[in-house]
């Protein structure tokens, strides 16, 4: 057997360990003189198992002491902490990195979609009120905000306190290429599609918490950097080529910066509200009451400079130097919101109290009141303007409705109305002076919702350019429904004479209708219009007139959004008018869904629309001698009717019937002069609507004629339905009458033959008028006979499909 050599030790390698041993663990070398200090002690002095237990718990009492000790070290860093933050001005810069990875994950699905649907009504409203001279008409095709979210807080967030309200400040720079922004402009050689392919804004945001954190007010600290890129499209309803329209890249710089400067950079800020219940609703419109309370510390040493608006419309700017406050000091102050205007009485007095409440219109889900203050000038025909201040509201998602204004400085103001009818009390100061305060009080009556047809509309942005800038046809879809409108009276209208009366106008889409004229400030009117619902959230437009022989005089105006109408509920409100200092108009509003019913089924049921023209009143006189001879042309499809002629009147007496069958066609009355030589001339048309009438009962109505001052015809329409009422025959048989008419018509016409050759045309021209009414009344027999032979037709056919369906079948 081989023998096995026996391995060597090296004493080197060895040596190497341990050396490398005692430098990573310098304490390993004690362990073993440790361990044998102990066996010694435990063989010769005592035993140590006994004091192990109490060595275990002195070191656990120790470990558990320390570590309560850093839990309270903890908790007061963290109060500390909360101190300093709450009571530190400013807090360090803090990076935001996770803000903007989130906002990279969150921006393409959810914030981009609400932003864009959002900022296009923005944009839409700017673009409609604030185009260049060289573009005529520009609409919004498309708007999206793209995938590519802003970076936040690039060089960090900070939190910044201002008396008891605390900002956070942190940078925005949003430059990106990926959005869709496109406008179609019509220019006067034609029109070209401009497309924004690229935006830059860059600035620093505010954001601020306000009412316990329920809302969040953000604006930029100063006006953001913007760069709008912009390219022009070709093809499609482009005619231009796309070259570029000069001027179109600065104007849209501009509208962005001014859009800007007027709703989010400092001292204004825009809302955002964080509800805790959604209710899906969207307001369109509301009512609000303010009252203007009263102002106080009002010096004329505390505005320094002056604007004075004189008579004649001139604006000049004046120092105030040694100005002191005296008896003649009187101011007003003027409510703003939009285009609706309205002013308190002049009071004396450094502290006035107006106490005047005013009724104001919102078009929106959100708007600001502005608060003029001017003082009246010695000569009281000019006034000085001295200050103002501003209150915002919106409406938010759970019902309520948030108030807020800029305080003493720069502070946030802030009132939250649980639900509408709540007062709100709010002292602001005026802007850029601490001291002068103004105290208002403001209640949300109402806020009007669109209903589920308009809201799904309202999402498609092409449907609704065409509604907002006016499409490049004029085609306006229906819906189906009536509109009912009712002006019932006024109030406070301006008077230019004692005697002078007033009507209102009334425009829904491109039809027209008007009242009559009613005299003093506090007219009555009470007369009904019908109007076709149109889809694309057509306002309903009033004008108010003072009737004038050289031109009559507008006297306010007013916009009245119809969304959110419910089917047979009457809505009665009373509108103020714009761009005057006063006036309201009442008008109860009705929406009625047509069902197929009253669309007029009527022509196969064999029914028979009865007209009776009774008279006329207040017409317009068509001749030099202020009279006229009216006659009315009855138009029913393409069956047309005449009455006969009243000469040198304005009030005419027909007492004349007409009867057509009812297959749905418009009846239209054309109100016309008689001239014998001349060609007629038109002194009014109106329409006679019958669509909604019940079966066999007669409607007995004053209707007011269109396209002229003044004018009313009264008349009588009954929608015959021979299936529900024994039709009453006439006392003389269609067929004899026919007969009798046609004699008269031979005589008159042997007389007017006798009157030409006698060269009386006066006389022949007033018989033939006589034969045209008896040419009339022959036609109106021919269709008696028809429908009668109809009507006759119609039954042979029911008796006979009965008669078969009622015969015993043949197995």
């Amino acid at each position: 057997m081989r023998k096995m050599k026996k391995p060597s030790i090296d004493m080197r390698e060895i040596t190497e360990f341990l050396n490398q041993m005692l430098v990573e663990k310098p304490l390993y070398p004690l362990v073993i003189p440790l361990l044998f200090v102990l066996w010694s002690i435990e063989k010769w002095v005592f035993n140590l198992s006994n004091w192990v237990p109490l060595a275990v718990a002195v070191w656990a009492t120790i470990q558990y002491g320390s570590h309560r000790q850093r839990i309270v070290v903890q908790d007061l860093n963290k109060k500390w902490k909360q101190l300093i933050l709450q009571t530190s001005h400013t807090t360090p810069l803090e990076h935001c990195e996770w803000l903007n990875k989130l906002l990279i994950e969150v921006w393409p699905n959810f914030i981009s979609p609400k932003l864009s649907l959002k900022f296009s009504s923005i944009v839409e409203k700017r673009l409609k009120h604030r185009k260049p001279k060289l573009i005529e008409k520009i609409e919004l095709l498309e708007f999206s905000l793209g995938s590519c979210p802003p970076i936040l807080g690039m060089h960090g967030a900070q939190w910044l306190t201002a008396g008891e309200q605390r900002f956070i400040r942190m940078g925005c720079d949003w430059d990106t290429s990926n959005i869709s922004i496109m406008l179609l402009a019509k220019l006067a050689m034609g029109s070209t599609r401009i497309v924004v392919n690229n935006v830059h804004v860059k600035g620093d945001l505010l954001l601020s918490p306000i009412l316990d954190g329920k809302a969040i007010l953000y604006s930029f600290v100063s006006t953001p950097e913007v760069r709008i890129g912009v390219a022009f499209g070709s093809g499609g309803s482009q005619s231009l080529p796309a070259t570029e329209v000069p001027g179109v890249s600065s104007w849209l710089v501009k509208l962005c910066n001014d859009s800007l400067n007027k709703t989010m950079v400092e001292p204004r800020r825009r809302c955002l509200y964080l509800p805790a219940v959604d209710l899906r609703k969207k307001a369109v419109g509301g009512v609000i009451h303010v009252t203007v309370v009263t102002a106080g510390s009002l010096s004329r040493n505390s505005f320094k400079r002056r604007s004075r608006i004189n008579d004649d419309g001139s604006v000049v700017v004046a120092d105030n130097h040694n100005d002191t406050m005296g008896k003649d000091f009187h101011t007003f102050v003027e409510v703003e919101l939009e285009d609706l205007t309205r002013r308190t009485l002049e009071v004396a007095g450094p502290n006035p109290t107006w106490d005047s409440t005013f009724n104001m219109v919102l078009h929106d889900d959100a708007g600001v009141l502005k608060f003029n203050l001017y003082e009246c000038c010695s000569d009281s025909l000019n006034y000085d303007y001295l200050a103002t201040c501003e209150i915002k509201l919106r409406y938010c998602d759970d019902d309520s409705t948030v108030f807020w204004a800029v305080g003493p400085d720069s502070s946030v103001i802030a009132k939250h109305a649980e639900f509408c009818g709540k007062e709100v009390e709010m002292v602001v100061p005026f802007e850029g002076i601490n001291s002068a305060k103004l105290k208002v009080k403001l209640t949300l009556k109402e806020w009007q919702y669109s209903d589920g047809l308009h809201s799904l509309s309202g999402l498609q942005l092409s449907s609704r350019g065409s509604s907002l800038h006016g499409s490049i046809s004029n085609f306006q879809p229906r819906t189906g429904r009536k509109i009912y409108v009712t002006v019932v009276e006024g109030k406070d209208l301006l008077e230019k004479e004692k005697s002078a009366k007033s009507y209102v106008k009334l425009q829904y889409g491109k039809t027209i209708q008007r009242t009559r004229g009613a005299a003093n400030s506090h007219p009555a009117w009470n007369q009904k219009f019908e109007f076709e619902e149109i889809s694309d959230g057509e306002y309903l437009k009033i004008k108010c007139y003072n009737e004038d022989m050289f031109g009559d005089e507008n006297i306010g105006g007013a916009r009245v959004n119809l969304e959110g109408l419910i089917d047979g509920v009457v809505r009665d409100v009373w509108v103020p008018l714009e761009k005057v200092n006063k006036g309201e108009v009442r008008l109860e509003i009705e929406m009625v869904t047509i069902n197929d019913y009253n669309q007029g089924p009527m022509a196969s049921q064999g029914g028979l629309i009865e007209l009776v023209l009774i008279e006329g009143r207040d017409l317009v006189a068509a001749d030099i001698r202020g009279t006229s001879d009216p006659y009315v042309r009855v138009q029913y499809g393409n069956l047309k009717r005449r009455t006969k002629v009243m000469y040198k009147t304005l009030t005419p007496q027909w007492h004349q019937t007409f009867e057509f069958p009812d297959d749905g066609s418009l009846l239209a009355l054309h109100v016309k002069d008689h001239n014998a030589l001349l060609p007629t001339s038109s002194i009014g048309d109106c329409i006679v609507e019958y669509q909604r009438l019940p079966p066999n009962e007669m409607s007995d109505k004053w209707i007011p004629l269109q396209g002229v001052k003044r004018g009313e015809i009264h008349v009588q329409v009954t929608r015959k339905v021979p299936q529900l009422q024994k039709k009453v025959s006439d006392s003389e048989p269609p067929s004899s009458r026919g007969q009798k008419i046609s004699t008269q018509m031979k005589q008159t016409m042997m007389k007017i033959r006798s009157l030409i050759e006698d060269e009386n045309f006066e006389e022949a021209s007033m018989i033939l008028s006589e034969l045209e009414s008896l040419h009339d009344v022959e036609q109106e027999c021919i269709v008696q006979l028809e429908t009668e032979q109809m009507l006759l037709l119609n039954k042979i056919n029911e008796l006979g499909q009965e008669i078969i369906n009622t015969s015993p079948r043949r197995p």
